[in-house]
């Protein structure tokens, strides 16, 4: 189904409102392709891995991990893993969260400094711990037990990144004055569109299907040392029911937290909503919800950016974002390609 509506379209439509009625999953005939992988749209590669994967047999949430690797891996991706951005100290810290469908398990790990992989953290913390999250030197030490080797995860790219940021620190850091919530001229004068958010999603559904996810990052640049986004957090940057479908999300994460926003998109989906569709509810939710004034332009519309990216049991999949365009990585076999999503506002 692609459904485009701008926000004044989706507002008088009713839609939000009528897709809560009692219908619970999509029936036969919307179904999709299975086995099909979905990620963000930096996810080409690792929805092409997680296939292969897929296709030889294996798991779903091992398929996806190995996927969102090829990121974590790359030094030349300053937005997750090895090489990424560092917080405003110049220090590398990175998060991750797994869910696997069947078993309705998860691992997370936030603030993992010295690991290139917390996807695989994260995964350990399932399989090997009686916890969900893990956090900071805690992480840390639980990947050196499982035997995960510590690197610099600061490569010189990203050095030089972060320099050329501290030469303008006075402007544009995290760090507030007292203020109200109705003031605008507050904190950093760089738009928050132009902050780095960089994260990298991945949704599996097999053939059988069952259901997997994994959302990774190395958080927003430059961000008070210890600040943990939405990507480590189960119902906010990622979440599986392995009954309904999975979805994922980038972009400004404290948004994300307050809205329980991936959780929502599922429950949107098990409503009745196509995953396009409930995409697109969860980042009305936020713009609804986004109350502050500094996060607000002069026509009330967010500063910043979040995309979403779902898939339903029955393989449909979708995606939307607060700002478009915006497109997402898909992959039924053979290569990935790029699908457009939805969105509320166009930039420009």
């Amino acid at each position: 189904m692609q459904w485009r509506p701008d926000r004044r379209t989706f507002l008088k439509t009713g839609v939000a409102g009528a897709l809560l009625g009692p219908r619970m999953h999509a029936s036969a005939a919307d179904a999709g392709p299975r086995p099909v992988v979905v990620s963000s749209g930096n996810g080409l590669a690792a929805a092409a891995k997680a296939m292969e994967l897929m296709e030889q047999g294996s798991d779903t949430l091992d398929a996806v991990i190995a996927g969102v690797n090829i990121v974590e891996n790359d030094p030349n991706d300053m937005s997750v893993g090895y090489g990424g951005l560092p917080n405003e100290d110049g220090v590398v810290e990175l998060d991750s969260c797994v869910m696997h469908g069947p078993t309705h398990r998860g691992g997370a790990v936030a603030a993992l400094r010295n690991i290139k992989t917390p996807s695989n953290v994260a995964q350990v913390v399932m399989e090997r711990s009686d916890h969900a999250l893990l956090v900071g030197e805690g992480a840390l030490r639980f990947a050196q037990v499982h035997g995960f080797p510590e690197v610099d995860l600061l490569t010189d790219r990203a050095r030089q990144a972060w320099l050329r940021w501290r030469e303008n620190l006075s402007t544009s850091d995290d760090r507030l004055p007292p203020h109200a919530p109705e003031d605008r001229d507050v904190g950093s004068a760089t738009p928050l569109s132009e902050r780095d958010y960089g994260t990298i999603s991945c949704l599996a559904v097999d053939s059988a299907g069952d259901i997997s996810g994994v959302t990774t990052t190395s958080g927003l640049s430059f961000k008070i040392p210890g600040r943990v986004g939405d990507s480590p957090i189960f119902g906010a940057g990622l979440y599986v029911d392995n009954e309904v479908g999975a979805a994922g999300s980038t972009g400004r994460g404290e948004a994300n937290l307050l809205n329980c926003s991936s959780f929502a998109v599922v429950e949107f989906m098990r409503n009745g909503a196509s995953p396009e569709e409930a995409c697109l509810m969860a980042c009305q939710r936020i713009v609804d919800h986004n109350k502050v004034a500094r996060l607000r332009d002069d026509e009330g519309r967010p500063r910043f950016g979040v995309s979403f990216y779902a898939v339903s049991k029955a393989g449909q999949h979708g995606g939307a974002s607060i700002w478009g365009p915006m497109r997402y990585a898909v992959n039924v076999g053979g290569e990935s390609a790029h699908h457009d999503g939805a969105h509320l506002y166009m930039r420009g």
